[in-house]
């Protein structure tokens, strides 16, 4: 396989025992045979929860099934190629594919960001910043009443940016959690909702956040 070296996997418990970093970088993800009513592949947004040199925890809208491929790009570590090792509700573990000195050039990353995301110093003064949830996983609700899981990339007071399986067209009414919105703009991981009207930005993680459906 080109020099790769792959990792024998282990389930989320073994996982959460083994040495790994803490730490939540965004990025995306793409299965091999998922494609929108265009014929073009989806992509959706995730980002990490804990990271090792040979394995992650993703959070993420479609969690897929145990042993699918994926592809996967997050903009501080660079792509991915790997296959979900084990599963929970709203994120999955993916086993990285890698070789030798693309896991020790990973390994030297991981030590930096971590030591970055200790820095308190670090902080974005924009008066309207986009705030990343404490939980990403939310809920849709459209105007006929039905409720589909989402996927927090990012919010504000006056609107977030959504990924998820469901792709409403831009002009869609809904609510994200308890906020009322409408779809704006088509993104590539999905879609961007305003408010009808400004939020708390004190409050957006209760208004926003909403406990996904057991699966």
């Amino acid at each position: 396989m080109g020099g790769e070296t792959l990792t024998a996997a282990v389930s989320v418990d073994k996982f959460l025992k083994q040495r790994a970093v803490s730490i939540i970088v965004r990025g995306n993800y793409v299965f091999p045979n998922w494609y929108d009513h265009r014929g073009k592949l989806r992509t959706f947004a995730c980002r990490t929860t804990r990271v090792s040199p040979f394995r992650m925890m993703v959070e993420v809208p479609v969690v897929g099934k145990k042993g699918d491929r994926l592809t996967s790009y997050f903009p501080d570590f660079g792509k991915f190629e790997g296959h979900i090792s084990d599963i929970r509700t709203g994120e999955f573990l993916l086993e990285l594919e890698m070789t030798r000195s693309m896991r020790e050039r990973f390994a030297s990353k991981l030590t930096w960001l971590e030591q970055r995301q200790k820095n308190p110093a670090i902080r974005d003064g924009r008066k309207d910043a986009r705030i990343i949830p404490v939980s990403p996983h939310s809920t849709l609700t459209l105007a006929d009443g039905s409720v589909h899981p989402c996927f927090l990339i990012d919010m504000s007071a006056s609107g977030a940016a959504i990924s998820a399986e469901l792709q409403p067209p831009v002009g869609t009414p809904l609510a994200v959690g308890a906020c009322i919105g409408r779809v704006v703009r088509l993104l590539p991981e999905g879609f961007a909702v305003r408010f009808v009207s400004m939020q708390n930005r004190q409050e957006l993680d209760r208004l926003l956040c909403r406990s996904r459906p057991k699966s």
